[in-house]
């Protein structure tokens, strides 16, 4: 339980940074995501989970 806290932790400061420090990226991506098509949003969701659980795999060896 405290890794995933400390996930949750992470995930809730890299979030924080980027709507800290990049507002304005952040505004443009929200303007630009209703142009993107739903197939290519949910392959790049895939492939971060997918890159997420790997890096744990190999952290956790």
């Amino acid at each position: 339980m405290q890794d995933f806290l400390t996930g949750l932790a992470f995930f809730l400061i890299i979030e924080g940074l980027v709507y800290a420090l990049a507002p304005r990226f952040l505004v443009r991506m929200s303007k630009l995501l209703p142009s993107i098509p739903e197939q290519q949003i949910r392959a790049f969701g895939l492939a971060a989970v997918g890159l997420g659980v790997a890096l744990v795999w190999l952290l956790r060896r």
